[in-house]
């Protein structure tokens, strides 16, 4: 079988031996030096693919997506209809993600920024600590990796609840679901942390009506999509006060512009996109599960819902 890697050739290398050592059947081929003859290629692995590329191979089985998001795969507006998309659900990046998630929760949790800047005035002081089990933390979608976040959130003592298009049972977290229980899980959520997928219905969902919807003084965390906020909307919370920090590792526009007022906001953190990076060796068990699922005959795991948009 041949696998074709569409993605950055500076990590090509890890890729092959990783899916080898997993497939040792697998040709393993690098776009674009590779790609030829391209009605050999069974199988694409990609994260954002020049569009109009892929629907090229005309004998694909499966496009196996290199991240969780697989919105850089749908702005393709010819991605082959009658090939399936597969979201790529990994341990390490979910756990990459919570860690991510809890850390910063932890950062806003315990004042470390103040402390931060106090110690680099010289400063010795303390402020006071707040009681675990009251902190309300919001999670915004609860898929694969929001759930994990929740789950993980709440067995360090957090009050953590959690919104969903759908309404979800997950032990410790209380659950909201529906545009009927955006606004008072919004009410509640002092840390919110951003975890939906990007589809036409999240892109902007942090705006200035949800923002408002917080309570004073929140802070804002989000890993998951830069379409997910309105930018000036989030600038202007901050400005007023009404949202007192933000951490933000995605962005409309990636690298962030060296002159976007995130980067020296002094209530912002900015990440480079790395809440949580695919670590080849573990994601090359999932995509190679896949491959020998579809190799047999049967559905692969993790299907991206058209519809749905994840």
């Amino acid at each position: 079988m041949n696998l074709l890697f569409m993605s950055g050739v500076d990590n090509a290398d890890s890729w092959r031996d990783a899916l080898c050592n997993e497939l040792p059947e697998v040709d393993f081929r690098i776009w674009p030096d590779d790609a030829e003859p391209r009605e050999e290629i069974d199988y694409v692995l990609a994260w954002r693919p020049q569009p109009g590329e892929l629907r090229k191979f005309p004998n694909l089985k499966a496009i196996l997506s290199l991240g969780a998001g697989i919105d850089g795969i749908f702005c393709d507006p010819d991605l082959p209809e009658d090939v399936p998309v597969v979201r790529l659900v990994d341990r390490c990046l979910t756990e990459g993600m919570s860690e991510y998630v809890i850390y910063w929760t932890l950062h806003y949790h315990r004042h470390f920024g103040a402390y931060t800047a106090m110690v680099a005035d010289g400063e010795w002081d303390n402020l006071p600590q707040h009681d675990t089990n009251l902190r309300r933390v919001g999670i915004l979608g609860l898929g694969e990796l929001g759930g994990d976040a929740a789950r993980k959130l709440a067995t360090l003592g957090f009050d953590v609840a959690g919104w969903s298009r759908s309404e979800k049972d997950i032990p410790w977290i209380i659950g909201f679901s529906g545009a009927e229980g955006l606004t008072p899980f919004l009410n509640r959520s002092e840390i919110l942390v951003n975890l939906l997928p990007l589809t036409p219905e999240t892109e902007g969902i942090i705006n200035k009506d949800t923002l408002a919807a917080l309570p004073e003084g929140a802070v804002v965390i989000n890993p998951a999509r830069g379409g997910h906020v309105v930018d000036e909307d989030l600038l202007a919370a901050l400005e007023s006060g009404h949202v007192a920090a933000a951490t933000l590792d995605v962005f409309h526009e990636e690298p962030l512009p060296k002159d976007h007022p995130y980067w020296k906001h002094p209530n912002v953190a900015v990440t480079p996109h790395i809440a949580s990076l695919t670590v080849p060796h573990s994601a090359a068990e999932f995509i190679a599960e896949n491959i020998r699922l579809i190799e047999a005959g049967k559905p692969p795991l993790n299907v991206v819902d058209r519809e749905k948009g994840y």
